[in-house]
């Protein structure tokens, strides 16, 4: 069911709920909350306080999906574009989309991928940001070897910082049954990624493009430590009852990270839902949820944070940012207690 309640109205209560933005912590996200893992139901920091951050997510890193964009979305894998999103954003996470089977993703082009996960990695740990390295496809169970070579290769890169989060499968499809296919997966990637890195979060896709979390909720994974599970949701098609499914998976035990949601259509296209995704907004923010947002790129769709021929040098005044990317923009600055340090 829509709300029904002006987008100034919504915004104006989120602002007025939310904790102050500005006052400066003098230190980078990591070195404010360390080490990341789950307690209960919720992420925690080193203090074993709940923590909620907020970050955009990098479109498909492959090469084979510039589209309807002058630019190829991984040009936009680099770290100007990392510094920009820290230091202007406030911004203490962002996610790397790397592509795994399919149009230029990894398993074909795997040197030359692996420079582009390397340069935002190295950006953000520079930064003192968290970042996500995700395995980005519907169809990973395909692929379980390649996978398992994929992130253990990123655990010895690395496994010994803080920043980073494992998130192991995007979005399996709904004719992916979580018992049956989606959840074996999951725990074979899982003990590869534990045998060489203990503790960092690993975040575990679930059916229907990340959104069936109550199916892992009744069968979730058991013998691992920092387990979260991932939701998505597009404001144009995703409402209360996805919101109901996911309190569902709260209520029976399971840590979830939204690591992609999008203001507009499930399809990544349409036009700006903004009243749901302020109600979106206030439920995570209730929640104590991480989330970034999809994408950062300048492909010509409405999820798109960026306006067709945007740079990838970060060199962006307002006109470089959509209807989409202004709503996203302003969400991420208002949502943090402090303002995080970054490198110069």
């Amino acid at each position: 069911m829509k709300i029904s309640i002006s987008f100034l109205g919504f915004a104006v209560l989120v602002l007025l709920s939310a904790p102050v933005f500005g006052d400066s912590s003098g230190a980078t996200a990591v070195e404010v909350h360390g080490a990341l893992s789950v307690k209960g139901n919720r992420i925690v920091d080193h203090s074993g306080q709940p923590v909620s951050l907020a970050g955009p997510s990098l479109f498909w890193g492959n090469t084979g999906w510039k589209g309807r964009a002058e630019y190829g979305p991984d040009e936009y894998y680099n770290g100007d574009v990392v510094a920009y999103v820290q230091r202007e954003w406030n911004a203490p996470i962002i996610r790397i989309a790397m592509g795994a089977g399919s149009r230029g993703g990894y398993v074909d082009d795997p040197d030359g991928r692996w420079d582009k996960i390397a340069a935002v990695s190295n950006a953000a740990i520079e930064q003192g940001m968290y970042f996500i390295v995700d395995w980005h496809s519907h169809h990973a169970e395909d692929l379980p070897d390649a996978a398992i070579a994929f992130f253990q290769r990123v655990a010895l890169a690395w496994g010994d910082t803080p920043n980073l989060i494992y998130e192991i499968y995007n979005e399996p499809l709904d004719t992916a049954d979580w018992s049956r296919v989606v959840k074996p997966y999951s725990e074979r990637v899982i003990a590869a990624i534990r045998e060489l890195d203990p503790d960092n979060l690993i975040v575990v896709g679930t059916q229907t493009w990340s959104q069936d979390v109550d199916k892992a909720a009744d069968d979730p994974i058991e013998g691992y430590d920092n387990l979260a599970y991932t939701l998505h949701f597009y404001a144009g098609t995703h409402a209360q009852d996805l919101r109901d499914k996911a309190d569902y998976a709260l209520d029976n035990g399971l840590a979830l990270m939204v690591t992609e949601w999008g203001t507009v259509e499930a399809t990544g296209d349409g036009g700006v839902d903004a009243d749901e995704t302020m109600a979106w907004v206030e439920w995570m923010r209730e929640r104590q949820l991480s989330h970034c947002n999809w994408s950062m790129h300048s492909k010509r769709e409405g999820a798109s944070m960026l306006a067709p021929g945007s740079p990838p040098d970060a060199n962006w005044t307002d006109a470089n940012f959509t209807e989409s990317g202004k709503l996203v923009r302003g969400i991420i600055q208002d949502w943090h207690e402090v303002d995080y340090a970054g490198a110069d």
